[in-house]
């Protein structure tokens, strides 16, 4: 496996497969946001004019990560919830209407929705317990569909959708596609043109590898004017420098959406991580990605009593590998985890891995070792 660790600095004691929660930062950014600190405890605002050079290259990043036509569609938000709650609010609902999720949603992603219900529109969530999960999907859709709205890849199964065949089946059905892509931006890229999305949202705390507290916000160009505003202030009209102005009016683009006074330190942050990623190369990390999470499952496939929930098929994962065993509570696995330093995430009754494009082969093999253990449970430890 290709070494990519140089760009991190981790305590060796423990080992990081927990990027489907929060990443650790790349020294990169380590050494950013503390030259940001101390520029800001000696001069203060002195260069904010070249903060917001920052602001901007930083959307330029995203718009490259999602292959937008503009940085017009790029809004920077505070995060996930924030993003798919100004669709749900902002869109003109009807009572009857519906929006078509699925079963497998982060509460992000259905809370939103299900707080609709007391405007008359229902909330339809899609079984993805089959072989065909965007059939289910598309079956749902019906003449009183607003919006559809999955994520790219889902929290607990790693289940990866296909997103250009569901969003084809939205914009022959003249139904909104919207993309909950915080477990798979940064993993890899999403062409928002090729999959037909309207609104893409995604936290950079995870595979982006940035801090908390600053997010993607996509909407398309045409329907940005069409979402309702439910936040207003300075920032987000037209003339945000000039605070005597009587009259104002919203940004003719996504800014808009950014009310106030923006997170300069979590932008300068994400900034700095996502520009390690263009170093590697999106496409090598995706690689990467893939590579170590295939390590991970032939080495536990090996292992008796283990299952592997998320599907392993081409095209079907990313860089979630979720797993229980079929006797041993998952709860005690992960204490066992745990204790042998290994970061990971206890999701829907499974043991969630999630290893990035610089994870270790000595971090893989942690894992094995303890999973190991459990081949034989009459031998461990009560």
């Amino acid at each position: 496996m290709q070494a990519f660790d140089h760009f991190f600095q981790l305590d060796p004691a423990l080992h990081h497969l927990n990027h489907a929660a929060v990443a650790p930062w790349p020294i990169r950014t380590v050494e950013t946001v503390t030259r940001f600190a101390m520029e800001n405890g000696r001069i203060g605002s002195l260069e904010y004019d070249r903060w917001l050079e920052t602001e901007q290259r930083l959307r330029a990043r995203l718009q490259r990560l999602i292959h937008a036509r503009g940085t017009d569609e790029i809004a920077l938000l505070k995060n996930t919830s924030e993003g798919l709650s100004f669709i749900a609010q902002g869109l003109d609902w009807r009572a009857g209407d519906n929006v078509v999720i699925t079963d497998q949603e982060f509460p992000s992603n259905r809370i939103v929705w299900e707080a609709l219900a007391e405007r008359g529109v229902e909330t339809r969530a899609a079984s993805l317990g089959g072989s065909d999960p965007e059939t289910a999907i598309c079956a749902a859709i019906d003449d009183r569909t607003r919006l559809v709205s999955v994520s790219a890849v889902q929290y607990a199964t790693g289940l990866r959708l296909d997103l250009k065949r569901i969003g084809r089946e939205c914009e022959r059905r003249q139904v909104l596609f919207c993309i909950d892509a915080i477990q798979a931006l940064g993993a890899e890229t999403i062409d928002v043109r090729e999959v037909r999305a309207d609104f893409v949202v995604a936290d950079g705390h995870k595979w982006m590898l940035g801090p908390e507290g600053v997010a993607l916000f996509y909407c398309r160009r045409e329907l940005i004017p069409a979402l309702r505003l439910t936040e207003y202030g300075w920032h987000m009209t037209r003339h945000p420098g000039d605070f005597d102005r009587a009259e104002w009016a919203p940004a003719g683009d996504a800014r808009r959406f950014e009310c106030g006074s923006p997170n300069m330190l979590g932008i300068h942050a994400l900034d700095a991580s996502l520009s390690v990623l263009e170093e590697a190369g999106i496409e090598k990390v995706r690689e990467a990605v893939l590579e170590r999470t295939h390590y991970l499952a032939e080495w536990i496939e090996r292992l008796d009593g283990f299952e592997i929930v998320t599907p392993l098929a081409d095209g079907r994962h990313l860089g979630i590998l979720s797993l229980r065993h079929e006797t041993i509570p998952t709860s005690r696995l992960h204490q066992a985890l745990s204790k042998a330093g290994v970061l990971c995430a206890l999701r829907g009754g499974l043991i969630r891995l999630s290893p990035h494009f610089h994870t270790r082969t000595a971090d893989l093999d942690a894992v094995i070792r303890v999973l190991q253990k459990f081949e034989n449970p009459s031998t461990l430890d009560v």
